[in-house]
């Protein structure tokens, strides 16, 4: 239905946009690490969209095998019912009846327990493998964000001389703009990747682990923005002239 694309994440479109980001990436920084961060997030968004595919699907034989364990549980307590002797005497029946109501109780505990895990199984098994894949995506995240570390906008407008330990500094304003906006962009699609997993399996600690990836992706972002608008704010004023701004030709992103 057409209305579903703007309801859910897609993620053949998520791994488009990763796709062409990763080409804009490597025609603008031929060799540069930071395509090879983003395409090793083009093949993580692609395991992903199968990732959480397969975890929101039924699992029907898990489910076969729970269903039959449980009836086989229910036909054992009702044979075990049916060797409880009630032709006991009067004089032993206090006796019979606190050890039958003992005995009760411990079944009741062990039944409950072992409902309880069998009911379970199929979420805590779902679940270990979408926080496995959730951890992955956090850890490009901190990746993506040491790539841009050392790219400081302060190097423009700072009068003091490079030490021997210094980083190399060979982009231009225009070209430290473009890089940072690329690592901001790769945040913000790593962020949109963890989404497909509490899209298709909304459990509350995966919906509450990616909401905390997309906190960390965000916060790193505002980082990478501060820098952006420390360039825009130093950039030559010639450079925001009207007169110039009409006649220069598009730049391609």
């Amino acid at each position: 239905m057409p209305m579903r694309t703007y309801r859910a994440l897609d993620p053949d479109k998520v791994i488009d946009t990763i796709r062409v980001l990763h080409q804009r990436i490597s025609e603008r920084f031929p060799g540069a690490g930071l395509g090879g961060v983003c395409a090793e997030l083009l093949a993580m968004a692609k395991e992903s969209s199968v990732r959480a595919e397969r975890i929101s699907r039924r699992n029907v034989p898990l489910r076969v095998a729970i269903a039959a364990l449980l009836a086989g549980g229910a036909g054992a307590l009702l044979w075990i019912a049916r060797q409880i002797d009630f032709s006991r005497t009067a004089s032993d029946s206090v006796f019979s009846v606190v050890q039958g109501l003992e005995a009760a109780a411990n079944l009741v505990v062990l039944t409950g327990a072992a409902l309880f895990f069998l009911v379970t199984l199929e979420v805590r098994l779902k679940r270990r493998r979408a926080l496995k894949a959730l951890h992955e995506l956090r850890s490009i995240v901190h990746v993506i964000d040491m790539h841009q570390l050392t790219k400081d906008p302060s190097a423009e407008v700072s009068i003091a001389g490079k030490t021997a330990s210094s980083p190399a500094r060979t982009l231009t304003r225009f070209e430290l703009t473009r890089y940072l906006d690329y690592c901001a962009e790769m945040l913000s699609l790593a962020s949109k990747v963890a989404v497909l997993y509490a899209q298709g399996f909304p459990d509350a600690v995966i919906v509450e682990v990616v909401s905390d990836l997309e906190r960390i992706a965000a916060g790193l972002s505002q980082k990478i923005w501060q820098k952006i608008m420390i360039l825009a704010a130093t950039a030559p004023a010639e450079a925001a002239a009207p007169s110039v701004a009409a006649t220069a030709p598009a730049v391609p992103r």
